[in-house]
């Protein structure tokens, strides 16, 4: 009787290998994401405002810097003379109470020409082509700006000036705190020093300070777009710092680092392999949490007065919300003899497009520290 062979261990093939820990670690990320509700809602708001974006990008507007229109039709009944001195697209206003003389026309007060209110077209079913009303730019003429044009061409600016202020911050503050945490000693002292004199100093008065002294001498948009990025960058790239600077000095004592490092590899290889792509994670919790505030944070600045853009009119989510509020003040005073309806569409709709942004990213944040974090998944 004869043995039979010792079965020899089959090779495994690509098809069987096990997948990378990261590649591993990413699924358990979206699986652990896809079951948080709140954190899908975020995120379906976040590619809504995406799709928006990249609408803009080819939605007629009259400007790219000013979506300014002005009435044919003043509360007598004839054209105002002022209308000449703002050559933009015109639509058709007829004074409150009278009959609209065509379709497509839209009744204003007689106290305030720019005002126009949210208007639907019941007949068609569809919004009209003011279906975020006017916001007021000057009551005493009927000059306003279309707020439906500013959200829609804003959107990319607003997601763009955010993404690139997050991420630049986020990269700087990564390779610093990486490099801080893995040499330690002098190395450590050094960066972390020059962190914490960054941190002493008030954001939001540096970044003032920055756009008064640089930004006014700087007449092009692209350029005052560069020095508010880098204001702000200058200012957010610390806390990275010290988030990256203490998940390294976690991960640089775990077995594989060793074992990396007993096999001779070199320290930028290990940054870069093993130290970064395992200290990332509290990063993104931390820039979707930061991406919303921008925005909030420009309207601020706008409405202590600092002319960021150009002109104040610039369709950017948080220039528009602070405009709305600082046109709102006249408003009221001019409508204070008369019956005048109350403007609440100008707050209503710049507001909600930056509260909708703000909490999609709060939402969003909240899953990824969920589905990041071990202890966070029982």
């Amino acid at each position: 009787m004869t043995t039979p062979p010792a079965s020899t261990p089959a090779t495994p093939t690509r098809a069987g290998r096990r997948p990378s820990p990261q590649l591993a670690q990413i699924k358990r990320t979206v699986y652990f994401l896809s079951r948080n509700t709140l954190a899908i809602v975020g995120l379906a708001i976040i590619l809504f405002f995406l799709v928006v974006a990249v609408w803009g990008f080819f939605y007629p507007a009259p400007s790219d810097k000013l979506a300014g229109y002005c009435g044919t039709t003043t509360s007598g009944g004839q054209g105002n003379p002022a209308c000449s001195l703002y050559p933009k697209t015109t639509v058709c206003t007829y004074p409150s109470g009278s009959a609209p003389p065509g379709p497509n026309c839209y009744p204003v007060e007689s106290l305030n020409p720019s005002q126009i209110a949210p208007t639907v077209d019941l007949a068609r079913h569809t919004l009209g082509p003011l279906p975020f009303g006017s916001l007021s730019i000057d009551s005493s003429n009927p000059y306003f700006y279309n707020p439906f044009d500013g959200i829609v061409k804003g959107a990319e600016w607003s997601l763009g000036i955010s993404a690139g202020i997050v991420g630049t911050g986020a990269l700087i503050g990564l390779m610093l705190g990486a490099i801080a945490g893995y040499f330690g000693g002098y190395t450590d002292e050094i960066v972390m020093r020059f962190t914490d004199i960054f941190l002493s100093i008030p954001g939001l008065l540096l970044i003032l300070v920055i756009l008064a002294v640089i930004g006014s001498t700087i007449s092009t948009l692209e350029g005052r777009i560069v020095v508010l990025m880098g204001a702000f960058i200058i200012t957010w790239w610390p806390l990275y710092t010290r988030i990256v600077r203490g998940q390294v000095l976690v991960t640089r004592e775990q077995k594989y680092v060793e074992a990396s490092k007993a096999s001779g590899a070199r320290s930028g290889r290990i940054i870069l392999r093993h130290i970064i792509p395992n200290s990332m994670y509290p990063v993104f919790v931390q820039m979707s949490l930061d991406v919303g505030s921008i925005p909030l944070a420009l309207g601020g600045i706008v409405f202590l007065g600092f002319n960021i853009f150009p002109t104040l009119y610039f369709p950017e989510w948080g220039t528009l919300a602070a405009l709305s509020v600082i046109t709102l003040p006249a408003q009221l005073t001019l409508c204070s003899g008369g019956p005048c309806v109350f403007p609440w569409w100008q707050v209503l709709f710049p507001g909600l497009v930056l509260f909708l942004f703000a909490i999609s990213v709060n939402f969003l944040s909240d899953g990824l520290r969920d589905a990041l974090d071990p202890r966070l998944r029982r």
